[in-house]
């Protein structure tokens, strides 16, 4: 799967693992997962291969099968975006912190070829990554119809 999606001809899903869920029933993927495809590629120092992925969209999973070489495939549909009318100032504190984080932290900051602080939804997106909560948390979070519960529980653990 990886080679193909590095030569360009596939792209894939990546989802939250649940240490709880059942390994041999699939259980132990959550089933909101982002859509990416691969923007990079390099061979580590250790041999293994280092990706770099970029979010296209998210889905939730409907179905998993495992393929005999252990390759878990997953029927989904796609999630619609938020939708959201958020006041100008309604993110400014989160995006002011937000760069912080990428001046102080370099890996963090390496992460985003072009980050997108204009784009609340983008600031979001980056603070569900980053809070240290429970995946069952964000996964809830994610499937919110709009984004307003997320502003407000972000905003919370911002301030």
């Amino acid at each position: 799967m990886v080679k193909e999606a590095c030569a360009g001809r596939m792209e894939f899903g990546i989802c939250m693992l649940n240490p709880q869920g059942d390994k041999k029933a699939n259980q132990h993927i959550y089933p909101v997962g982002t859509h990416v495809k691969v923007t990079d590629f390099d061979l580590l120092e250790d041999g293994l291969l280092g990706v770099t992925v970029e979010g296209q969209g998210y889905f939730r999973i409907d179905n998993i099968t495992t393929e005999p070489d252990g390759l878990r495939m997953g029927q989904c549909h796609w999630l619609d975006a938020w939708h959201y009318e958020l006041p100008q100032d309604a993110i400014v504190q989160m995006r002011t912190k937000l760069k912080q984080i990428f001046e102080r932290f370099p890996d963090i900051r390496a992460l985003y070829q072009q980050p997108s602080f204009d784009d609340p939804l983008w600031v979001m997106f980056r603070w569900l990554e980053l809070v240290p909560v429970e995946a069952s948390r964000k996964q809830e979070l994610l499937q919110q119809k709009d984004c307003r519960k997320v502003l407000n529980f972000l905003t919370q653990l911002v301030n």
